[in-house]
């Protein structure tokens, strides 16, 4: 499964933890280890593409990556979406894993609030985030064992908001051709405009783009049975979101409440209990489809929905700037900076244009 937000926000603790003087030297020298051995072991996608060994089916999605790419950064005059080049996605590595990395969310036991680690670049993140799995597996046995809840997600792709120049991923050719666009575009978005301590501001921003520059990659170059499969994809990513938002909704009403623990603890494994139920019942609408059964297989608790939140709530005020400036991305970004840099409470309104 691909989350945007967990994807994109994955390298960005990474590199700031790498940038500054953690004095956490473990959880440093994984963090720099893993990033460099990921560079050094790039190479250019052209020559993986005129390799004779390169499989036919890495080949055929470092294509569509390689056209996605080139689209995404050519100007809107010549028919691209204009973002800036930052130099990502020209190289790719054979990561050697399922995942690249493994983010370990941490929160109490009566709240859906994540804990934090805080870092100078990105800000404070509700996560930590290991290249080797038994490495996050340990630091989660260590929150367990202080009385959180805990969640372990694996990470597909991810963003380092431009201070390297990220290669394309081997875990990021395992998903749908649709989905392989979606991601490139999201993640070259990113390195555009990113706003410390405002995951909401940031992701919508990135959602906004990403949306607009498939429908135009979809338009020009998609077959019918690819916006077929990128309509649908979309339609379960949605129920899935909402079906987590509820369970997340009705957790965070009971925490409010002044209870014995006791009658918490309780209430809270039904309104789990209620969530598993709820996703059997989605999951028959979708005539069997199983593509979130790994996610629930690892149990559901605070931690896995803390770390889901309403991400997109400012997309229809990016929209709205996006049909402000004639849908030109460039213009869109210098809009959307103007905004970025007005204090939290006042960035809404200025996307909205008041």
């Amino acid at each position: 499964m691909r989350r945007r937000t967990w994807a994109a926000l994955a390298g960005v603790a990474t590199l700031t933890v790498i940038l500054s003087g953690c004095s956490e030297i473990r959880y440093l020298s994984q963090a720099a280890g893993g990033q460099l051995d990921l560079l050094r072991r790039a190479r250019p996608v052209a020559d993986v593409l005129a390799d004779p060994t390169t499989p036919a089916g890495v080949h055929r999605k470092l294509q569509l990556a390689a056209d996605v790419r080139a689209f995404a950064v050519a100007p809107t005059s010549a028919g691209g979406l204009g973002l800036p080049d930052h130099g990502s996605f020209l190289k790719y590595v054979d990561v050697g894993r399922p995942y690249v990395v493994w983010n370990v969310f941490s929160a109490p036991e009566f709240s859906v609030q994540l804990d934090t680690s805080c870092f100078p670049i990105a800000g404070c993140v509700g996560y930590r985030g290991y290249f080797m799995e038994a490495a996050a597996q340990a630091y989660a046995q260590e929150r367990r064992a202080a009385g959180r809840d805990v969640d372990v997600g694996g990470v597909s792709a991810y963003s380092t908001l431009g201070y390297l120049k990220d290669p394309l991923l081997s875990t990021m050719l395992l998903y749908p051709d649709a989905t392989l666009i979606r991601t490139v575009i999201h993640e070259l978005s990113h390195p555009s405009l990113y706003v410390k301590d405002d995951t909401v501001f940031n992701e919508s921003y990135a959602t906004t783009i990403e949306a607009e520059g498939t429908r135009r990659w979809l338009a020009a170059h998609g077959t019918p049975e690819l916006r077929e499969a990128d309509r649908l994809a979309q339609e379960r990513s949605a129920g899935f979101e909402a079906l987590l938002l509820t369970a997340r909704h009705d957790l965070e009403a009971l925490y409010a409440q002044t209870l014995p623990e006791a009658e918490v603890r309780t209430r809270k494994a039904a309104i789990l209990s209620g969530l598993n139920d709820h996703y059997a019942t989605l999951k028959a609408q979708w005539g069997g489809y199983d593509g979130y059964d790994a996610f629930f297989a690892r149990g559901v608790n605070n931690a896995t929905l803390g770390a889901v939140a309403a991400y997109a709530t400012l997309v229809p005020a990016f929209q709205a700037l996006l049909a402000r400036v004639g849908g030109d991305i460039s213009n869109f970004i210098a809009a959307a900076t103007l905004c970025s840099r007005r204090p939290a409470g006042e960035r809404a309104a200025c996307l909205r244009g008041s």
